[in-house]
């Protein structure tokens, strides 16, 4: 810097390098790198989306004319969609962890109704989506770099039923000075381990109650007061490690379902003379003072009994489309509109009140059964059963295995006449109408009702039935299979 007869002058001085031919300029400023990817790899974004009951998300889903991909539309301004981060123009990679890019549009809408009041939807911007499509990347391994090591690293959701013998077949162990960090160690082959958990375990809630600002006693109260059954979602130390650092939520809505109780079930419907047999009603529960739609009045003999509609199911879906917040005007519309058949999907009130504890819709997991049941079905509407055999393991429980047997007088076999929601035979697999071929290894088929009894009741803590779905001409009734009028026997185990 210099003075001149104007002021103050700035001289730029130029350093001088050297050049060495092995070195180069000796230059520290001048530094030569690669040319940047002019295909850099586009980043997602997770939004959790929560709505009150009653309440809707607040965007509108749209597929695009001509083109691949569904488009965020109409975000509302201070509604879930908006708080939880969705943009007008965003695209659809994933519905909770499902790869929907590529999915039918009126089946995806499906599946966010079914996620019930809680979703998590993985976007793209909208140029970012259209840089990839025409970069041809692959957008489902673009959705799966996001969370890392594909489905392998997930919180498990597993449903333990105390055995007599053994408990639940867990210990815990608290970690001392770390409030609300608690590991399980479980006993080899015992019931938890069975259900899914491992040893080593972190667990994060106990039947939707969340474990990190419990103490250890408040703790054991808990799995104190589940005298019988117990859910937990647990997750291993390499799983949560890897959910950290993407970022990813350990929730049970994310979780891998292993083993839950009071399953929904799926029936079809095929409308006879007089219709098909049941009454719809709304009404209002006592307690909690919820609209709930119910199936009543189901007629002996009708379609609805034959295909296993029970008076008091709660309605759920109809055709696969969740209808339990729906009017019911909108929900008898829905059942006339599908013609001379229908799809019920029905839970009972015990299940769904056990799926409001764990904060969880009934129909997060059962997408696929959904469709195994729609897939299911002949060209006339009629569900088409498998009449292999099947394998069903129960643990007894303090009220036995869950079922009954029953038999038509006169006739051979021995079936199940009756399975309790939420009990060892449902969750083993059992059916009402099942026919029973095997007792713990020992054919029955021609056995006796009694006979049959005697071999179950001996059964001390584990029992394997091989059964058959029942076949034409076996008819279920009320009670379980029968002739025309005639009554069956029944042995309540």
């Amino acid at each position: 810097m210099k003075y001149s007869n104007t002021g103050i002058e700035d001289v730029m001085e130029y350093p001088r390098f050297t050049f060495n031919p092995k070195e180069g300029i000796d230059n520290p400023a001048l530094v030569i790198s690669d040319d940047p990817d002019p295909n850099p790899c586009p980043v997602p974004r997770l939004c959790q989306l929560k709505r009150a009951e009653g309440q809707g998300f607040g965007f509108v889903l749209r597929g695009v004319q001509g083109k691949r991909g569904h488009v965020i539309r109409e975000v509302e301004p201070h509604s879930p969609a908006e708080v939880g981060g969705l943009r007008d123009g965003q695209r659809v990679l994933e519905v909770n962890q499902e790869y929907v890019d590529n999915m039918e549009f009126p089946e995806l809408l499906r599946k966010i109704q079914r996620c019930g009041l809680r979703v998590f939807l993985l976007v793209l911007r909208e140029e970012e989506y259209e840089q990839a499509v025409s970069w041809c990347l692959d957008l489902q391994e673009v959705a799966r770099s996001n969370r890392g090591d594909n489905h392998d690293h997930k919180a498990r959701l597993c449903h333990v039923t105390r055995n007599p013998v053994q408990g639940l077949g867990i210990t815990i162990r608290h970690v001392q000075g770390q409030k609300g960090m608690y590991y399980l160690s479980t006993l080899t082959a015992g019931p938890a381990e069975r259900a899914g958990v491992r040893n080593g375990d972190k667990l994060i809630w106990v039947n939707g109650v969340t474990v990190a600002n419990l103490t250890f006693s408040a703790l054991n109260k808990i799995f104190k007061r589940s005298s019988i059954h117990v859910t937990l979602l647990v997750i291993d130390r390499e799983s949560e490690s890897v959910c950290i650092k993407r970022r990813i939520p350990v929730v049970a809505d994310l979780a891998e379902c292993l083993s839950l109780a009071h399953r929904p079930k799926t029936m079809h419907l095929v409308q006879g003379p007089n219709g098909y047999g049941f009454l719809l009603r709304q009404e209002k529960l006592r307690v909690s003072g919820r609209i709930v739609h119910l199936l009543r009045e189901v007629e002996a003999g009708s379609p609805a009994e034959q295909a296993g509609v029970e008076d008091g199911d709660l309605v759920l879906a109809i055709n696969g489309e969740a209808v339990e917040t729906a009017a019911h005007e909108l929900i008898v519309h829905k059942i006339r509109e599908s013609g001379q058949s229908v799809s019920l999907t029905t839970i009972t009130l015990k299940g769904r009140d056990y799926y409001r504890q764990l904060d969880l819709s009934p129909l997060l997991f059962y997408d696929e059964d959904i469709k195994e049941a729609q897939n299911g079905a002949d060209d006339r509407g009629n569900l088409l059963y498998p009449t292999g055999p099947r394998l069903c393991v129960l643990d007894r429980e303090a009220v036995g295995f869950g079922f009954k047997l029953c038999c038509a007088p006169d006739k051979p076999g021995t079936f199940i006449g009756q399975v309790a929601s939420g009990g060892s035979g449902q969750r083993a697999g059992l059916l009402r109408g099942d026919a029973i071929v095997e007792v713990d290894g020992q054919n029955v088929e021609d056995r006796s009702l009694e006979e049959v009894g005697a071999l179950v009741k001996a059964g001390l803590t584990t029992l394997k039935l091989l059964v058959r779905e029942r076949t034409e001409g076996e008819h279920l009734g009320r009670n379980g299979p029968q002739e025309t009028q005639t009554a069956v026997s029944s042995s309540a185990l």
